[in-house]
């Protein structure tokens, strides 16, 4: 056995307490490191809102900011009036502010370009129209946007269309209108929202099924459609359901493109039982960009059918005169699939195509 000395066994407790120190330093310094690190990846992921559950990327907190809500026509119309009603409820179900925004124009293509352009992260949707978002497309040599770049989320309602004239007209029913046009070709004017939109394909279908000859005015929507009629400046308009019942004592409905009559306006009838078979309306969903996240479309999906499906605010729509539907974005998509073909063949017929 060796003795040490009392100043080697100093020197010796020195170097061991040396090495000691230094070695937790390491261990400390590395520690810090990894929290770093950890801490970093963790905050990096909440700025992205992005989490990693079963192998799958989820956006867990959509939506953290507001929601931009564009109506491609203008206030006041059946698009902005749905839509106000449905804000209040969505802000309640989505826990954010819901920003409707009026992008008028081109029967809604300025708003779809819009929406077309916008990032696919769930906070631009838009009020998509059918046929509109189909036939601008299959016509325009450049609509701005693609039918395939708004991608469905939810579809809620329809509005048959209606050929109405005013009560004071000198037509009151749909044979001498017809019979007037056919002997006065192109001098009746009828109005409606756009053009390649429900209303211009209802008039044109009705050229030719009749053979008669109308002049279509175009105006950027419903809304200013039927202040022009109503104020004398179109002999007759093209017209979405709810116009037609809340003007109902002002106006003379000469046929309405449903199957069977519409129970709000038991009195207007159909054009296939005057022997026009032709049946026209609007479905009105909303829509993304392409390439928005499933897992975002979803939370938007859900908090549509929860507002849509509200019984207040489906029993409002209906005493209003639109008729409301329940598709979600599967099934949505398949249905504008569906309806796609059924308006080419309407335009190949029309000659359009």
């Amino acid at each position: 056995m060796i003795f040490l000395d009392g100043e080697s066994q100093f020197l010796q407790k020195s170097v061991l307490c040396r090495k000691s120190t230094e070695s937790e330093f390491q261990e400390v310094f590395v520690n810090k490191k990894l929290i770093g690190l950890i801490t970093a990846t963790v905050l990096l992921l909440g700025m992205t809102g992005v989490v990693f559950a079963n192998g799958e990327v989820e956006n867990a907190e959509f939506p953290k900011k507001n929601i931009t809500y564009i109506i491609p026509f203008n206030p006041g119309g059946q698009s902005d009036i749905t839509a106000q009603y449905q804000k209040e409820m969505l802000e309640e179900t989505l826990g954010v502010n819901v920003v409707i925004k009026h992008l008028a124009g081109a029967g809604g293509a300025v708003g779809w370009s819009n929406l077309a352009a916008a990032k696919p992260d769930g906070y631009t949707l838009s009020g998509n129209n059918l046929p509109h978002i189909i036939a601008q497309p299959l016509v325009r040599e450049d609509a701005g946007y693609e039918t395939e770049q708004l991608e469905p989320v939810y579809l809620f309602q329809t509005t048959p269309i209606g050929l109405t004239v005013l009560k004071d007209s000198r037509w009151k029913n749909l044979d001498e209108f017809i019979s007037y046009a056919k002997s006065h070709p192109g001098e009746i004017t009828i109005g409606g929202s756009g053009t390649y939109s429900g209303h211009h394909i209802a008039y044109l279908m009705l050229q030719d099924l009749t053979g008669a000859e109308f002049t279509y005015i175009a105006s950027t929507g419903a809304a200013p459609s039927v202040a022009n009629f109503l104020g004398g400046h179109t002999d007759a308009l093209f017209a979405n359901s709810n116009d037609l019942v809340s003007h109902n004592d002002e106006i003379i409905v000469l046929g309405l493109g449903t199957e069977e009559r519409f129970n709000l306006l038991p009195g207007a009838p159909t054009f296939i039982e005057q022997g026009i078979d032709m049946t026209a309306g609007i479905d009105r969903g909303v829509c993304v960009p392409q390439g928005t996240p499933a897992e975002v479309i979803a939370v938007l999906e859900d908090a549509f059918r929860a507002v849509c499906t509200d019984p207040a605010f489906m029993a409002k729509m209906e005493e209003m005169g639109m008729v409301s539907q329940n598709m979600g974005a599967v099934e949505f998509k398949a249905y504008i699939e569906e309806t796609t073909v059924k308006y080419q063949a309407i335009l190949e017929q029309l000659g359009i195509l």
